[in-house]
């Protein structure tokens, strides 16, 4: 089931009322509220992946108790190995399968080896795949670093593994955080879901008039960048860039929104990433769920930056390789990964990888100073030329596309509209960046309520009943 859909509109509200209104006095009728609105809100794409969630929701949650109840550390280990094999199995093979085994055929070719196609398999990719097997990692690696104790609460564990509103693109929670919330009683507060109603519509408006106003110039330049000039191209990568962003943040923004109606507070996914100073700021602002569950379960376990120069620019390379790679089957995503590593270590090798921790960029004025434009201009610059990578359909492509927007370079004379769309949008954005989670706070009540007015009568006009635009991390 889409955010952006009329089977969502009518969903919603019927699981707040059910909630709410009828089970509001038993937690446990709740939980299950929870997890049948969760199942049939996954099922609605196809109701084979119920099986594979459910199957990972039963191996991590007795496994879980076997990690704690354990007292040998190597059979604590083991069991956590277990889990770890499992649900990257599952990744591997419904996410990965047919990459390993052409890269494998293809390697077989340049060695002068007769090889076919027979291997690969016609395999779905399973939703939201990439997301709930790390959430319920989460759960069996902060068991075994005690960090949390395992709940005998089969239904509250199965719905934090299925939580409905970040289940398929995140933002990936962990068990220590959304777990205790799904544990313990709720109650309905009135500024918390004002809070979530804003976060709505602000998700809602990066989707559907930003996101799907910016596709289809998007498609057309990429698929046809050979037929355009370097000015074009150029405005291709701009207008993915912002394309990507609102359609993710979007779902996420909508994702925290939707929890907070529900009584629960997600960790923040996203915070104005394109007004970062520096690469490490905006990796501090990107995606934050996956870059720190790499951090806290991946960098800081090999040994982060405690072990000399060598061994932290080693594990700075597989950890932006695997961020790459856990995006797609496709050399393109790890070279995107590999592209932002190389930007990175120089920060970390000079030590001002963290000078951006504590405040925002402008932070007590309307505009910015004339050296944090022009950071936040080369930062952009940088991620979005990377960009190209994730993108683009091969490393040829990509190479051919940059290649193209440098030395065929000349004014674009067409889709230069979009830009209009994009001045908006960051306009919007500027003006909200101080509070990643309660946007459309605005000091005057009459700005707040035009803002209100102005977004909704935008979403609708772009609103449609059929042919809806999925959100574009359904397929990482």
């Amino acid at each position: 089931m889409l955010f952006n859909s009329l089977e969502f509109i009518i969903f919603l509200p019927t699981v707040f009322c059910l909630y709410w209104f009828f089970f509001q006095k038993s937690l446990k009728l709740q939980n299950i509220i929870l997890l049948i609105s969760s199942y049939v809100f996954y099922g609605w794409w196809d109701w084979r992946f119920l099986s594979l969630i459910f199957l990972s929701t039963v191996v991590d949650y007795f496994i879980g108790l076997r990690i704690y109840n354990s007292i040998n550390k190597k059979v604590k280990k083991s069991y956590l190995l277990i889990s770890v094999l499992f649900n990257l199995g599952l990744l591997a093979f419904f996410k990965y399968f047919n990459f390993f085994i052409d890269s494998w055929i293809y390697l077989l070719g340049t060695f002068g080896y007769e090889h076919n196609s027979t291997w690969t398999l016609n395999v779905i990719l399973p939703v939201g795949i990439s997301f709930y097997t790390f959430q319920t990692m989460s759960y069996s690696l902060d068991i075994y670093y005690r960090k949390l104790k395992p709940t005998k609460d089969f239904i509250s564990f199965a719905s934090f593994v299925s939580f409905f509103p970040q289940l398929v693109a995140g933002p990936i929670e962990r068990a220590s955080n959304l777990l205790p919330q799904i544990l313990n009683n709720r109650i309905f507060k009135y500024e918390q879901a004002v809070q979530g109603l804003r976060l709505i519509l602000y998700g809602m408006f990066k989707k559907v008039v930003i996101a799907d106003s910016l596709a289809p110039h998007v498609d057309t330049i990429f698929q046809n960048y050979t037929s355009f000039n370097g000015g074009v191209l150029l405005l291709g990568l701009v207008y993915f860039s912002f394309q990507i962003y609102c359609d993710f943040s979007g779902y996420s923004d909508i994702a925290i929104g939707t929890s907070k109606l529900f009584g629960f507070e997600l960790m923040s996914n996203f915070k104005f990433p394109y007004f970062s100073r520096d690469i490490g700021e905006f990796w501090r602002r990107w995606h934050v769920s996956l870059s720190t569950w790499f951090r806290d379960y991946l960098y800081f376990p090999l040994g982060g930056s405690k072990g000399g120069k060598f061994s932290s620019i080693r594990n700075i390379f597989i950890i932006f390789s695997v961020s790459g790679f856990w995006h797609g089957a496709n050399w393109t995503f790890i070279a995107w990964g590999l592209i932002h590593a190389m930007l990175y270590i120089p920060l970390f090798l000079k030590g001002k990888n963290r000078q951006y921790t504590s405040n925002i960029v402008a932070e007590n004025n309307w505009f910015p100073s004339i050296k944090e434009l022009l950071q936040m201009s080369i930062t952009f610059s940088l991620t979005m030329i990377a960009w190209v990578f994730f993108r683009s359909e091969s490393l040829t492509d990509s190479l051919q596309y940059i290649f193209r927007m440098v030395n065929h370079f000349s004014y674009p004379s067409i889709y230069a509209n979009g830009l209009i769309v994009v001045f908006i949008f960051i306009l919007f954005d500027w003006t909200m960046r101080r509070d990643e989670r309660d946007p459309i706070k605005y000091r005057y009540k009459s700005i707040r309520y035009f803002v209100y007015l102005s977004m909704s009568y935008l979403i609708f006009s772009h609103f449609k009943i059929t042919d809806l635009s999925q959100f574009m991390y359904f397929q990482f």
